[in-house]
């Protein structure tokens, strides 16, 4: 690894020994080694420390910040990019799993493709025991070469987890990073995406698990969703925190590098949203488009480099 590596992973984690040991195995073993690992534990009260620090021991990528308090999901996925050192920059969840040249594969694309930047591969859901139980479409146009385009599609299309994938950090920086309204996570992929197009691997090499314990599952309303990324937005109220959000695009238009007539297309395309938005939720088209496989595969044999990945 270079004195400063090229690429930085952020790790947030909060109560996550049930998988944050495979997600390590993961992330550590794959075929592109030039990178620092931050973790950055969230006064976990499990077994999250120990673990953390018995990789520490083993490995020198690794880099172990543990939070005095729980500050929340997102403050602690910002605190991980600000500790960043490398020219790009993913976040990683303790809970998912990496097939072991995805990052290798991500960062060739993007050397490939300078005005391009983000890069990620297609996705695949796995269970608790890591098996791929269903394939994730991808039908957003986040590779037009047209900001509008994108933006368009990043508020009408449902689909993909960007969000992980490997960015340029420089980009990053302008952004307002992880917010903590209301689907802030989907502000921050878009807000990414109007400063260049996104380059995608055709082959699933990214694993997203789905568990019960996961925070999707365990946070069903607005306010419990909001204050599991950051626990002060807990007194505020639930049309505050719907508010924000078509707000947040709002504020990105005017930070981001558009021209006046892009920023109008833009403006135009958000307000075609909202008004959308009035359809009552049975008409609208939300889930993530995903398709069944037809036998279950273990990820096991994928992140290893063995035989069954699904393109």
């Amino acid at each position: 690894m270079n004195a400063v590596p090229r690429l930085s992973i952020g790790l947030p984690v909060y109560n996550g020994e049930k998988y944050l040991a495979e997600a390590l195995d993961a992330l550590l073993g794959q075929t592109y080694a030039d990178f620092e690992l931050i973790i950055s534990d969230n006064a976990s009260t499990d077994g999250t420390e120990r673990i953390c620090r018995e990789y520490l021991a083993r490995d020198p990528r690794i880099r172990y910040i543990r939070q005095p308090v729980n500050v929340g999901a997102s403050p602690n996925h910002n605190i991980v990019f600000t500790e960043s050192r490398g020219e790009l920059f993913k976040w990683a969840s303790y809970d998912d799993l990496y097939a072991r040249d995805l990052l290798e594969r991500c960062i060739e694309a993007l050397d490939e493709h300078p005005d391009a930047v983000l890069c990620h591969s297609w996705s695949a859901i796995i269970d608790e025991a890591g098996d791929i139980v269903a394939k994730v479409g991808y039908p957003l146009t986040t590779d037009s070469p047209d900001p509008v385009e994108r933006f368009r599609s990043l508020l009408f299309d449902v689909g993909g987890d960007d969000d992980y994938g490997v960015v340029r950090a420089d980009v990053l920086r302008q952004t307002a990073l992880n917010e903590s309204f209301y689907h802030a996570d989907r502000t921050i992929v878009a807000e990414i995406a109007l400063h260049g197009r996104f380059l995608h691997v055709p082959a699933s090499l990214f694993f997203r698990r789905d568990h019960p314990d996961s925070a999707l599952r365990s946070n069903r309303t607005v306010r419990s969703w909001c204050g599991n990324l950051d626990p002060r937005r807990r007194k505020h109220s639930t049309i505050r925190l719907l508010a924000e959000y078509p707000l947040g695009y709002v504020r990105m238009l005017f930070r981001a590098p558009l021209t006046g007539g892009q920023r109008v297309r833009c403006l135009w395309q958000l307000v075609r949203w909202m008004t959308s938005r009035a359809v009552p939720p049975s008409m609208r088209r939300q889930d993530t488009p995903v398709e069944q496989v037809s036998e279950v595969v273990s990820v096991s044999r994928v992140v290893a480099g063995q035989s069954g990945r699904i393109a």
